[in-house]
């Protein structure tokens, strides 16, 4: 038990430090013409598609024609949907600080997108964001470079195993594929959603007030029995921050880029929320030194992800990608702008709802999975309703805190403005 919650602790820890990550990305977006103008013209395919579609106008295949991306159709309702999902999710990340990547895969499998072109697709809006909005010259000095190295070959190597096995998979058969991406959110999103709702009964329970999980423990344990295996080539990282320095072996680092690499791949999600309680409680690298290697970690996951396992198979929806990117753009700075208006424990409890919702939608979508590929026996009508159960409480959840974070702003604009 408590080593589960200790895993809970640090996943929370990660998913906190990626919504620094991406506050900050959105932020420097946001403040440079530039970067803007760069943001419409990429926005520009994707606009005039959707009224291309809506006026039933014929378009190239690249562009999202009846032909293209071979496993879903696009609508201009769609491209609104993805803006929608983008505008949530960053409003989750804003205000909640943790959690918003978690429901974007989940979201668009609920809206009808198959799940490999869902993992497909969030793996290039998060690069597509790094690469416009991360100022990487601000952070180089918090990166050591031999510790980067070794964790992106192996993360490449982890990146390229889950690509395949997703396309394998989805080649095989694409319920199967489906159902592979669903329950592996059911197990993720079910662990982090029971201990997130238990952390806010029992927080209420105390009145209300928010404990801090700690700082990071980079000593001692694990971290150190790995730093005494001196197995070359051995990588010297922290010197700044410890006479000497520390040291581990390559192989060490790589095991954990190999990982991160996999699950990024797998669910589409950059591997952020992974990478954090690797490197300080597995590999033992201060957290000055983590969030900087975790900027370049990013870049490189989630675009050698996307572009090499997803995008040269067709497996990226360039117009989805689009709308969610403007939608997280707007949602994570109102949400972040809110979170100064609302009690901490309320955010708690968001953030577990939040969470549990996307751990029913996908839980409740598996038995129509399980029924079509002869798992299960089980009725047309009970399936059907079951998916109809979890798409429209995920999707209820998520839509009235959306509405309640964006009312809660406009309401108290002005005290927002006097601060």
């Amino acid at each position: 038990m408590n080593t589960a919650r200790r895993l809970y602790e640090t996943m929370l820890l990660a998913a906190q430090a990626h919504a620094r990550w991406d506050l900050e990305v959105s932020r420097n977006i946001l403040a440079s013409r530039k970067r803007l103008i760069l943001l419409l013209v990429l926005a520009v395919p994707a606009i005039l598609v959707s009224v291309g579609m809506a006026a039933d106008l014929p378009l190239p295949e690249i562009l999202g024609g009846k032909k293209a991306y071979s496993p879903a159709f696009y609508t201009p309702e769609i491209f609104l949907v993805s803006i929608a999902i983008g505008l949530c999710a960053g409003l989750i990340t804003g205000c909640i600080g943790a959690g918003g990547g978690f429901i974007i895969t989940p979201a668009l499998m609920s809206a009808g997108i198959k799940g490999i072109l869902a993992v497909g697709t969030d793996l290039f809006h998060i690069f597509a964001k790094a690469i416009m909005g991360t100022a990487v010259h601000r952070k180089l000095g918090n990166v050591s470079v031999a510790l980067a190295l070794a964790f992106l070959v192996g993360s490449g190597v982890g990146v390229t195993g889950g690509g395949v096995i997703n396309r394998w998979i989805y080649e095989l058969n694409p319920v199967l594929s489906d159902t592979f991406i669903s329950l592996i959110y059911v197990v993720l999103l079910g662990f982090l959603g029971i201990y997130a709702m238990l952390d806010f009964i029992r927080l209420s329970k105390a009145g209300g007030g928010v404990d801090a999980h700690g700082g990071e423990s980079g000593g001692g344990g694990l971290p150190e029995k790995l730093q005494k295996t001196a197995i070359p080539p051995m990588i010297t990282f922290d010197t700044d921050l410890v006479p000497g320095g520390k040291r581990i072996s390559a192989w060490f680092v790589g095991t954990c880029g190999a990982v991160v690499g996999f699950m990024a791949a797998i669910m589409g999600v950059g591997g952020g929320f992974l990478t954090f309680p690797m490197f300080v409680y597995i590999l033992g690298v201060s957290s000055f030194t983590t969030v900087g290697t975790d900027i370049l970690q990013i870049i490189f996951t989630a675009g050698y992800a996307s572009i090499s396992q997803y995008a040269i198979y067709g497996f990226i929806f360039y117009t989805l990608a689009m709308g969610m990117l403007l939608g997280s753009l707007l949602g994570i700075q109102v949400g972040a702008l809110t979170t100064k208006l609302v009690p901490g424990i309320y955010i708690r409890g968001f953030y577990a709802t939040a969470i549990l919702a996307g751990f029913a939608n996908r839980l409740f979508a598996l038995p129509g999975k399980l029924a079509a590929m002869k798992i299960a026996n089980i009725p047309p009508s009970v399936s059907a309703f079951c998916a109809q159960v979890g798409n429209w409480s995920f999707f209820i959840c998520v839509g009235v805190f959306g509405v309640w974070v964006i009312g809660t702003f406009l309401i108290r604009i002005n005290q927002l403005r006097g601060e």
